[in-house]
């Protein structure tokens, strides 16, 4: 007789299927922790080990809502910052350029005019992917907002959306500048280090003598990466964050699933008016789709069901939530009080493996008929 519960099944599913090697899901309903499991292992490789409830993923773009879309409501909610300025405003060196008047709020809703992607880490590295020691992060910062003011506008401001890694590199270097503190030590001072159990970090762990040794052991690896001409385990996947020593507003943040919900917590707890980091007004103005341009599903930092949409069928139109291209993802129905993290590493050992974009759909439907009802 099969005693796995469904959800311990569609997961075993996707390890059969060679969606992932393995996985973490954890799902919270109504403030309880429903479902923390971990399947698998963290590798195809020979020196594999068992996936636990303690694995580190690189999250990929949940860096997007989780640390650059939090930072940047909590500069709003302190009176630092407006998501209605224009980002020339506060990065100078886009003055007088196609992006300067794009504003806050343009650039978290991918609406800015900036096209999705460019491959700017090419122009910085040395043979093998080598960073030149010699140049500082805060010079390839520079040179990598040179490169976006340059970028001629894909379309006209808010007439179209565009998922733009761009528009949140952007972002980033707009919470240093206006904050005078990196990324990292800003999302850790003023947030994550408020929060119980949320022990999210920025960069590469490898070399990082401020992460505990022996840490990158407890990372799954992402791609055997033929750039870099090796196997990213505690290095961060995003080419372009790499340049920028892993701290950017697009990618770069590495953590487990529990660490991921102590922020979704603050999140959830902050739309039904509960005490929160978070204030509830502009938890509930973040997590709204945007009423231009009318075909997005985006809002401030976060994505909002479309159809057909990862999330599956069952989650309400309230729904927020956000992919990483590695594998991770997040989707929160506040209708239900239902928080979904599910992080895997699919780039493993290669990022040619898609298989995911089935997956998704079917393991929120199953989650959400076991622990909601259909």
């Amino acid at each position: 007789m099969d005693t796995i519960d469904p959800i311990t099944r569609a997961l075993q599913a996707g390890i059969r299927d060679q969606v992932f090697p393995g996985a973490v899901l954890w799902v919270r309903s109504r403030g309880c922790v429903r479902y923390h499991q971990a399947v698998g292992l963290t590798s195809s490789l020979p020196c594999n080990v068992p996936t636990s409830l303690h694995t580190i993923y690189d999250l990929a773009s949940l860096t997007k809502p989780l640390a650059t879309g939090t930072a940047i409501l909590c500069l709003v909610q302190e009176g630092v910052l407006d998501v209605e300025h224009a980002i020339g405003s506060i990065l100078q060196a886009l003055r007088g350029t196609p992006i300067e008047h794009a504003t806050i709020r343009d650039l978290l809703c991918h609406r800015s005019g900036l096209p999705g992607w460019r491959p700017y880490y090419e122009q910085f590295v040395l043979q093998h992917g080598a960073l030149p020691p010699e140049i500082t992060r805060e010079a390839r910062c520079r040179d990598v907002m040179t490169c976006i003011a340059q970028e001629p506008l894909a379309y006209q401001p808010r007439t179209r959306s565009m998922y733009s890694d761009l528009g949140f590199m952007l972002l980033g270097l707009a919470i240093e500048a206006v904050t005078q503190q990196s990324l990292s030590q800003f999302c850790t001072g003023h947030m994550y280090q408020h929060l119980s159990g949320c022990s999210l970090f920025f960069g590469n762990i490898v070399g990082n003598s401020a992460l505990h040794k022996g840490a990158s052991s407890e990372i799954a690896p992402t791609e055997q990466d033929t750039w870099r001409g090796r196997l990213l385990q505690g290095e961060v996947h995003d080419e372009n964050a790499y340049v920028l020593d892993g701290v950017a507003g697009h990618a770069g943040l590495f953590g487990t699933a529990e660490a991921v919900g102590a922020i979704t917590q603050a999140w959830v707890a902050a739309y039904h008016g509960h005490d929160s980091l978070l204030d509830a007004k502009l938890v509930r103005q973040f997590t709204a789709r945007q009423e231009a341009p009318k075909d997005s599903s985006w809002a401030l930092g976060w994505d909002t069901p479309s159809h057909p949409s990862s999330s599956g069928k069952y989650f309400s139109a309230s729904a927020f939530g956000h992919l990483g291209f590695t594998g991770t993802s997040i989707w929160i129905d506040p209708e239900v009080e239902l928080e979904v993290i599910l992080l895997t590493n699919r780039v493993h050992p290669t990022r040619e493996n898609k298989t995911i974009r089935e997956f998704r759909p079917m393991i929120h439907d199953v989650i959400y008929e076991e622990v909601v009802g259909r």
